[in-house]
This record gives structure tokens, sequence and C-alpha cells, in this order.
């Protein structure tokens, strides 16, 4: 390059694609330097010289700036496309409409005032003497547009004019005084920033694509003091580097800071100082493309740094202090705290702030748990402030109270006071290299001692520095840190974090490995973190937050990367969390999917942890609540149930987690805070039965506790109104940890609710019944079914009582309280039935009820006789029971009114409980009683009824009818029938008997009443008692009646047998038709016909046709078979019978053929039963093919194995084969 300058380097740019660099010099010519062949080509020169060149952000354009005061926009291919003059007279396309609203000075003019209007317009003055007065071109994010800021030639003064890529003008900023010459595009490119210099302050202000001005912040500088170089925007547009240099001196200090904008104010976050030496003089600042986060500082001695930020939440973790849940935010050179506890305001608004001397890098604070609101603030100029509560009762001038104090407010915080300032000197001299942010991750040890990390010798290498306070000596001008010990750490730490629970320090290296900093020990040691299993742990990512706490008892370490992957170890739990916090033994996380989700880790395996998270937990969990999106966790309220989330605006909300709020109510409950869990269950909508459903038993026992700690009636009243029987820890709040203490409840026979009532009912009685007096009620009423009676008995009670207490609720009061709990008409019909007319009144008045509806009705009441006068109040109450007690001592006259009510009401049994078994009152209920139970065809119960009070012709009547003929007979006895009477008697009862198939009962009457022994024999012949009519034959010695009824009767049951089910089976087939099926409902046999009113019965419960084809037809046939079977099986003793019968008078022939014949069908049906009801039938009569618990896999393989797929039958049993019984001996030797 040319000595004289010409030749230097106006503008530098990469193209990855072509694997070169375009290079433009002062004298106009662009080179392409070939970073693979390393040639120089030059691909165009400008006469007039180049005064910049910049490329779109895409890397299709480029604009280059040449010494004629002129733009030229080419393509990548150095094409050109136009030219035009950088200083233009017009405007621009994006020119203002006038709407003809009138001039600018007829307008108002705000706070200016009228003399605004007068005022002229002035010209912006010419800009500072520093600046270079070269143009300065700047593009937006998306490469459509892109503006150049040049010192006009007329004013002198910088105007900045917006383009699109075809070099067309869009718009000229508005005249600026003192605009100077940095400038940047915001890459999501709503503002553009410049800097201005105004009377009395030096600005950063923002222009927006129409060049109007839209807002400003001010640099900690005095006017004059510093030139700002450029102004850079990261890539994702949240963090603005402004690189500072110091004016008017010959050495001048260079500045690089870092700000980032909240809730619309503007914070001061990192400010990294360089020096004054020439070799530490920067010469380029650049933020990374590709990693939003990554500063590229380059220093003239060609020293290079790369800082990654990441962004961090300072809060206090201690639980035990008076000063739990601070949060610090930096801003600029203060720190701005806000205590949670108290108060929760968004920043930029706090409860203090604490004022320093210099920017602030760092805040640590305290990790020992009682200290933890304690802070060490690490400034620019690597001093360690540090903040400390208590002893110091002066308050520091450092300290400022922030969004209270002043205007009366009194502040109920106490604010920290300035400790000690200790310089950090970890061996850097001022000769050496300088290093800003050289120590970082500051963290205060529990035992006061502090760590830093620094630079290794080498790139990749960092240094652990153990810090500890040195005492004061005298002289020395401020009080330094002494270096306990380094550690080199063969790797870059970039995170470190110290839990105040466990007080392990873990470290987390660039390549992801832990390591762990064993600062207790004599000599303190690195070691890796090693799991439960002996493995090394190693995020797969970095993280940029990590956390230590303890899952199941075992000590594990999170992390969280900037893509929203969490880390429990080295196990990826979730790739949706946003944010986490851990809080005794919970984690809280928030999720991509605008929830907040909560988990105890006292006994959750990390795959219920990963579980928990991938899936989105049961809507009425505790462990999941929304929020709203993009919230992040700030911190967690110890010892409340306060989580505070911060907006992507900046806006706080605080939650209360469900998880949180029940964990922290089952403690105090545990601890017997009733109180305190009350007002929060209160507070926070919690249902009340949890109190009671916690813990029963301890509830139980401490009812009293429980009502003095609340000692308010209302509470205890809104207690009470919230008990329901079911058991909330099972259905609304069932426990995040499973091993929670739930007793069995005490009282597994008595509901809840009225074990509760009884329990507080006496516990208040005996603090204090007077004030309890309307909680007492309240329990009464609660109780299922309500003690309503009781309830206003007490109110009676309290208006009899003359010594009125003051703290005593008047019967007035309490009456009103009660009508708001029960429903005034059922009140009053309560009232009525206390029989207290003064009660009634009482009520009746506080009702809608019309006076002349009630007063006479009470009037007329008032005039009867005592017992009467209940009972007609009983009536009206539909109390039937009660009212027959009164009615029943009113006397005899009364009686007829007595038996009329227990006719329509039917209280027959209550009735006879209230008169002597020897009254004649006592009958005539009977008699009443009696005919009742007649008409519900009740006939034996009636006779009873009768016999009982001896009204015996309707007792034989109702016997009779029952077919009770003993007790008939006992009747007519009672009644001293004659001979003839008790014949004609018997013989009737006979004949019923006889159509009732009770062929041996009738035949007993006939023999023993009627002395008619033929009639009996004939009788028992017809019911075939074979055995009991020859007993009668011989008996009497009627040995005709063998030949001429016996004989025939035998064989007329052999050749027609009285079992049509016989009939139904041939010796060749077993199947049977349709027909058959019919004919064995048809048939009308005097043997059967008991029982064929059950068959009858069973035909209609039949489901199943017997048609061919009808689509049940195999199950109707596996019904008839099973049937028949069943006829068969009962056929058997009534045929052995038969055959002894046959055998005995000869007929061996016949006897022979019968036995044969059943043997047969037997045999048949004993080989046919496996054929018929098969194995697999049965098989899948238990686990049917179809059905609540098949799967389709295990249909499909029903298929396949080709079984019977019986349909889903309605009635499973027919599927099981009916039994035979080979114990019964029915055949005969003598036939075989």
């Amino acid at each position: 390059m040319p000595e004289d300058g010409s030749g230097c380097i106006v503008g530098i740019e990469d193209l990855p694609e072509q694997e070169c660099v375009c290079v433009a010099t002062a004298a106009g010519d662009i080179l392409l330097c070939n970073l693979s062949t390393k040639q120089v080509e030059c691909v165009g020169s400008v006469d007039s010289g180049l005064s910049t060149m910049s490329w779109s952000p895409d890397q299709e354009l480029v604009l280059l700036a040449t010494g004629q005061q002129t733009l030229i926009m080419m393509t990548r291919d150095f094409e050109p496309i136009t030219e035009k003059q950088i200083h233009q007279d017009e405007f621009g396309e994006g020119k203002f409409i006038a709407l003809g609203w009138g001039k600018k000075e007829t307008q108002f003019h705000g706070s200016e005032g009228k003399q605004a209007a007068h005022r002229k317009q002035t010209e912006a003055s010419r800009t500072s003497y520093w600046d270079d007065g070269k143009p300065r071109v700047t593009w937006r994010g998306d490469g459509q547009f892109v503006a150049v800021s040049a010192v006009c030639p007329e004013t002198g003064a910088r105007k900045v004019r917006v383009w699109n890529r075809e070099l067309v003008l869009q718009s000229t900023n508005e005249p600026i005084s003192g605009l100077e010459q940095a400038l940047s595009w915001k890459p999501s490119g709503n503002l553009i920033a410049s800097t201005q210099e105004k009377p009395n302050r030096h600005d950063v202000v923002f222009l927006e694509k129409n060049g109007l001005l839209h807002g400003e912040f001010t640099l900690p500088f005095q006017k004059g003091q510093v030139k700002v170089n450029e102004l850079l925007w990261n890539a994702d547009s949240t963090i603005l580097a402004i690189w500072l240099e110091d004016l008017k001196t010959s050495n001048p200090n260079s500045y690089v800071q870092l700000w980032t904008t909240g809730n619309y104010h503007w914070y001061l976050k990192q400010s990294l100082h360089f020096g004054s030496l020439e070799k530490h003089q920067l010469v380029s600042v650049l933020w990374d493309r590709e990693n939003p986060y990554r500063l590229h500082v380059l220093c003239q001695g060609w020293r290079y740094l790369s800082y990654d930020w990441h962004w961090t939440t300072d809060r206090g973790m201690g639980e035990n202090s008076q000063h739990v849940a601070n949060v610090a935010v930096i801003d600029g050179d203060k720190v701005l705290v806000t205590a949670f506890q108290h108060a929760v305001v968004p920043p930029p608004m706090c409860t203090y702030e604490l004022q320093l001397q210099q920017a602030v890098n760092q805040v640590a604070f305290h990790t020992d748990p009682k200290h933890s609101g304690d802070m060490a603030v690490l400034d620019a100029d690597n001093r360690i402030s540090v903040y400390r509560y208590g002893q110091n009762t002066m308050n520091d001038p450092t300290v400022r109270l922030g969004a209270v104090g002043g205007n009366g407010f009194k502040a109920a915080v106490e604010t920290p006071y300035l400790d000690k300032m200790y310089r950090v000197d970890v061996g850097s001299n001022s000769n050496e290299v300088m290093n800003p942010l050289g120590v970082r991750f500051l963290t205060w040890l529990p035992d006061d001692s502090f760590l830093v990390v620094g630079q290794g010798q080498h790139a990749a290498q960092s240094v652990l520095h153990h810090l500890t306070a040195v005492p004061h000596t005298a002289g020395a001008e401020e009080e330094r840190l002494k270096l306990r010990l380094s550690v080199p750490v063969d790797g870059e730490v970039i995170s470190l974090c110290c839990s105040p629970v466990t007080k392990t320090v873990a470290l987390q290296l660039a390549h992801g490995h832990i390591l762990k900093y064993l600062w207790e020990a004599s000599t303190p040691v690195l070691e890796p973190w090693w799991t439960s299993n002996g493995s090394a742990v190693r995020f797969p990512y970095p993280c940029v937050q990590t956390s230590i706490t303890r899952i199941s008892g075992e000590e594990v370490i999170l992390g969280l990367t900037d893509r929203c992957r969490f880390f429990v170890n080295d196990i990826e739990v979730a790739s949706n969390v946003t944010s986490f916090a851990t809080y005794n033994e919970f984690l809280l996380v928030t999720t991509n999917s605008h929830t907040c989700q909560c988990f105890c880790l006292k006994n959750i395996s990390v795959k219920a942890l990963q579980a928990g998270l991938s899936s989105a937990a049961a809507p009425n969990s505790e462990t999941l609540r929304k929020v709203e999106r993009g919230s992040r966790i700030v911190t967690v309220v110890p010892q409340d149930t306060k989580l505070v989330l911060q907006m992507p605006r900046g806006n706080l909300e605080t939650v209360h987690h469900r998880a949180l709020v029940l964990a922290q109510i089952r403690k105090w409950l545990d601890r017997l805070m009733f109180r305190e869990a009350f007002q929060c269950m209160r507070k926070l909508r919690i249902n009340l039965n949890l109190l009671y459903d916690h813990n029963p038993k301890v509830f139980l026992e401490n009812a009293e506790t429980f009502i003095r700690q609340i000692d308010s009636v209302n509470y205890i009243n809104l207690f009470f109104t919230e008990l329901k029987e079911e058991d909330f820890t099972k259905s609304m709040y069932p426990s995040l940890n499973v091993s929670s203490n739930a007793q069995p409840h005490q009282h597994p026979d008595q509901k809840k609710v009225n074990v509760i009532c009884d329990v507080m009912r006496v516990a208040m009685e005996h603090i204090d019944p007077q004030k309890y007096c309307l909680s007492i009620l309240t329990a009464h009423v609660k109780k299922s079914p309500p003690e309503l009676e009781i309830a206003l008995q007490k109110v009676h009670d309290l208006r009899e009582n003359v010594t009125p207490d003051v703290k005593a609720v008047s019967a007035e009061e309490a009456l009103k309280y009660l009508l708001f709990l029960v429903d005034v008409n059922e009140l009053y019909d309560y009232s009525l039935g206390t029989y207290d007319f003064d009660l009634v009144i009482m009520v009746a008045e506080k009702s809608q009820k019309d006076p002349k509806e009630y007063l006479p009705f009470l009037n007329t009441l008032q005039k009867m006789e005592t017992n009467y006068q209940r009972y007609t109040i009983d009536r009206h109450l539909k109390r039937y029971t009660k009212a027959l007690g009164h009615l029943s001592k009113c006397g005899p006259e009364h009686f007829s009114e007595f038996l009329n009510l227990v006719k329509d009401q039917n209280q027959y049994r209550e009735a006879l409980k209230l008169y002597p078994s020897s009254t004649q009152e006592y009958k005539d209920i009977s008699d009443a009683y009696g005919e009742y139970l007649i008409q519900k065809q009740l006939y034996e119960q009636a006779a009873l009824i009768f016999a009982r009070a001896g009204i015996f012709e309707k007792a034989l009547d109702a016997f009779q009818n029952s077919g009770s003929w003993q007790q008939a007979l006992c009747m007519a006895s009672q009644l001293g029938y004659t001979k003839d009477k008790l014949s004609s008697l018997a013989r009737s009862m006979a004949g019923k008997l006889a159509e009732q198939r009770k062929h041996a009962e009738a035949a007993i009457l006939l023999e023993q009443y009627t002395q008619d022994c033929e009639e009996a024999v004939l009788l028992l012949l017809e019911g075939a008692l074979w055995e009991e009519a020859l007993r009668l034959i011989h008996k009497y010695g009627r040995l005709d009646i063998l030949e001429t009824n016996f004989k025939p009767a035998i064989l007329e049951d052999y050749e027609m047998p009285n079992c049509p089910e016989l009939d139904l089976f041939s010796e060749t087939s077993s199947v049977m038709t349709a027909s058959d099926m019919n004919s064995k409902y048809s048939h009308s046999n005097s043997r059967i016909s008991a029982r064929s009113s059950k068959n009858r019965r069973k035909a209609e419960r039949k489901r199943y046709s017997l048609k061919k084809g009808s689509p049940f037809e195999d199950m109707a046939l596996l019904e008839a078979l099973g049937e028949s079977v069943r006829a068969v099986e009962t056929v058997k003793g009534d045929t052995h019978i038969l055959l002894k019968q046959l055998v005995l008078f000869g007929y061996d022939e016949q006897a022979g053929a019968l036995q044969r014949v059943l043997e047969e069908v037997l045999q048949l049906m004993e080989t046919s039963i496996p054929d018929i009801w098969t194995p697999d039938l049965q098989q899948s009569s238990v686990n049917p093919v179809l059905g609540p618990n098949s799967t389709a896999n295990s249909i499909m393989a029903a298929y396949q194995q080709k079984r019977m797929v019986t349909p889903v039958v309605q009635d499973p049993e027919l599927l099981i084969p009916p039994k035979l019984n080979k114990n019964l001996q029915w055949k005969l030797h003598l036939l075989q």
C-alpha cells in the first residue's frame, strides 16, 4: 500500500461462496483475494477513489460511496446497476402528505406553549470536530433498504437518507443538531441507531425508516468526554454494543458497552474497559453472524478476544433468612434489587438500588442460606463491593429506596449497607496484557471466601482462583483479597454454580465435562463429577444455566441449553424447557407450550421426570398450569407460594402454583399451623375439606386448637358449609409425593361430615358456647340428616334466657342466621313440630307467609286439648306415627278417627303397638289389618292376625284360601264343629288339594276325616303314588281294588309314560325337529301339569328360534338338546318306582322293555355330549373371541385357528354341557 495513505483499506468483506475476500481501497480499487489459491485480482477501479464499501446481508448487492459524493449500486459480479448523488434535495418517495389541517404554526404545541409557533426552524448545527466526515452505510436485516449518513456540504451537519435496493431515495431524516457518524440499522428492521450530542448530554438516538426520531437513551459520560466510534446490533437485535473512546487525551481510554432494553428502559449490562496503552487500542469490534451472543474484539497488538454472553437471573437462594427471594438487576453503575417477599415490582422499578463508583459487571448473592440476602458486586475496575444486612444501624448513602419511600410512605424493608470493598488481584500487573472481564463467574462461598475464574496461559485454558479476605493493613489504600490458591483447569469454564443446600460447587467446561470443586478440603481439588453408576457426567451441549439439586436423594446437576434442551446429569429429559428453578424439593420449569410444571424430586426417578415432562399431564393435575406465552421463571418466594414469572416485554406476573400451594399447606397442617393454612386456602380457593382429609386423626384430636387458632365465627361457618363426604386427597388433590401420611378415616361406620360436626360442636361448646353460638347451629344443620329440631330448640333457649350476655347472640340473630342456611318453609314446619307457638310465630314473621294464613290456624290449635293439638300438628306435618301416638291418648271418643287414620295411612303395625292385646280396640285394629292383608292376597298372614285376635271364622276362611288345611282344621275345632260339618269341610278341602296336584295330602284328609278309603286310594293312583296306595289297600283289606284299579293304572303308566320328554328320542335320531319341540309343550297330561307350567315359562324365555337358517339356529339347538338331557335326568327316579311295581305284579316283559329304552337313551346322550359341547365351545365361553378383553390381534388369531367364532351370546350357560348323575341307581338287577 502507498505510504501517502491513499491506499488504505476502506472496506473488507468475506465471501464464503466464492472462497475469497473482497477488499476496497481508498484509491478506488476493488480487489478479490482468493483464499485457496492465494491470488489477488483487481476486479474494478473508481477513478475518484472510494470512501466506503458495503455489502447487503444476502451478499447479492454491493454499495460503493465514491470520492465524487456519489453512490454506486452493483451486483455481486460487480455489474453496475445505478449511480446516484449522495446529497439529494427532495425528501424521497416516503414524503409525508399534508392533509390540509393548517400550518405548523397554528397547531397545538403542548408544553412548549404558544411561543413555539413563532420560533424559526433552526438549522441543524455542524457536526463534531472529531467527525471524520466519511459516509456511513448500514443495511436493514432483510437487505431491502440501506441507510447512508453523510455530511451535508451546505450546512456541515450529518443527514441520514434511506434508499431501496434499486437506489431510489425513500426518505431523509428531519434536521437533527449534533447527529454523529455512528450508524447501525437494527436487524429486526424497526429502528436505525445513531448518536447525538445535545447541549447538556450525549445520547444514543433512534430513527424510524421515515426519518423521524423515535426514542433515545443517555450515555453515562459528560458532554464532550467521549466519541462514539461505532454502534453494533447483534444478530437477534437484543443487544446494542457501543465502541467509545476518550477525547482530549493523548492516550485515550477505549470502552465497549453492551446495552439491552426491557419495559422501555435501556440498561447498561456490561462495560469492558480496555485502558489507554497503545497496544490495547481497539481496531475492530464485530458481532458474530451465526451465534448472536458472541462478540469479536481485535486490538492493536494483534490481540484477539472473543466473548460469549448469556442471560442469567441473579437471585438469592436462601430459605430461612429474613432476606429471601431478592433479585438483582444490573443497570450501569447501579444494582436494582427487588425483595419479592415484600413487593412484586417489575424492573426498572425496584425495592432499593445500590449506587457504585463504576459500571457493574457481576452480582453474586451469598450462598450461605442464613445470609442469602448479602451481595458481592464486581465492577469494571475489578473491585468487589460487599453489601451485608444486619449489624450496621446507620443508613448507607450508596443505598437508595426505589419503589417505596418518599411521599409519606414508610418502607417496611430493611436495606443492606456497604461492608467492605476489595481489589481483586490475580497476578496481572499493569504492564501485562489488558484483559477486560478477566475475572468472571464470581461466586461467594458459604465460608465468606470467593471463587472467580480467570484466563489461563492458552486460549482454551482457565484458572480457578480461590480468594479470601485478609485483615486490613494500616496505610493501604484499599483492602485486597488474598489468593488462597489457583487451580488450573484444562478447558474453558463456561459456567459455575454452587448449591446453598449441599454446598457443592460445579464447573462446566466448554466440551461439556462437569468438574466438582471440593473447596472444604484442607487442600481443595478439582475432580470429575461421577454419577451413582460410576460414569463421569458430560453435557452433550453447552448449557447456559446450571443448578445443583437432589433427585431421590442423589445429588445431580441440571443444565439448560439456549435451544431449550434440559438435562439431568447427562440425560436429556426434555427439549421444550424455556426456564427452570429449584426450590426445596421442587423443580419448576416453563415450557414452549406455555405451561409451568412443578415436580417433587423427593421420590421421583429421572425416567418418571422425563415421562412427566414429555406427556401433557392430566388436566386437573396439580403439577401443571397454563401461563402466558413466553413466560420465564424469575424466582420462587420461600415459605410462601408465590412464583414470579417475567413476560417477554419485561412485566412480571405472580402465580401461586397449585403444587407449591398444596405442599406449603401440607407443611402447615403437619405443624398444626391451622390459621396460616386456612388463610392461604381461603385466599387461593383451595377446598377447605383438605384441612380434615390431610390427616383426619390429627384434625379430630386438635379440633380445639383449630378453633382457637382460627378464632372467627365466620371462618368456622365457612369451613362447615364447604364440608363434603368425598375424600379430597383422593379426588381433587391427590398428593404429589405418594407416601404422604394419609390416615384411614377414624370412624368408617359414620359419615365424615357428621363426625366433624360433632367433634367441632363439642369443642366449641367447651371453649365458649356464647361466642360460637352460630357455628354450633351450623354444625347441627350441616349434619345429615340435619338436626333442625335441636337447632330450633337452641334458638328457643336463647329466647328463654333472661340474663342477656353482652357477647351472646340474640335469638333474633340466631334465627336470621338459621334462615340463611335452611329454607324458611322447611324451618316453619320444623318449628311447628316443636309445639312451641312463640317459636312458630318468630319463624313465620321472618317468612313470606301471610299472617291471615297462619294466625287463625295457630289460634285454632291453641284452643285444643294438648294431645289433640299435638295430633293435629303432626297430622298437618304428615308425621303420622307421632300423630297416632298423641291421638291414642285422647280417649275412646276419638277411636273411630284413630281407626280411619290407621286405614288411610296403612299404619296398622304402629297402631297395634299402642293398645294392649286384651282390649277391644286391639281386636278392631286386627280385624281391619286382616282385611287389608286379604286384599293384598296375603291369606296366611291375615289368618294369623285373625287367629291371634280370636276372630276364628275369618281365620278359618283365610287358612282355607291359603291352602293351610292343618291350620284350618285347628280353627274348626276352636269353633267346635260337629263331625258331619268337619267331614264336609275336609271333603271340600280335599277336592281343592286334588286340583292342586297335592294327591297325598288330599288322601290323608279323605282317609282320616271322611273315612272314605276307596276315594283316597283312587286319588293316590291318580298321583302315581303306588306305594302309599298299596299301604291303604292292605290297611283296609280292599284287595279288590288291586284288580279293578291298581294294575290297570300301572300298565297305563307303562304304555303311555307320563313323561313326554322320552317321546322326543327315537332310537335312531339324536337331533330333534321343530315339530318334536312343539310337541313337548303341547302335551297335556295330568301327571306333569305342575311341571308343565314351569316348562311354559321356559318356552316364553326362549330367545333363539329353531327355524332352519335363523341367525341363532346353533344356539337354539344347544338350548333344546340341553333341556332334553335335563328332562331325561329327572325321569330316572319316577321310572325306577314304576319298574318296581311292574316287577311286583309280574309284568317282567314290559319292565324290561322300559328299562332298555331308557338305558339306550342315556347311553346315546353320554356319547353325544362331548360331540355337541366341544372343548372349543367351552373355551370360548370362558374367553370369548369378541368381547371387552379382546384385541385386534386376538380376534385375528382366533379366525386363523378356524375356531368356531360364537356370537356374543346372552346366555353363556348354554355353552356349558349338562351334567349326568351316574350315582343314581335306577336299574333293577332282575331285568338286566
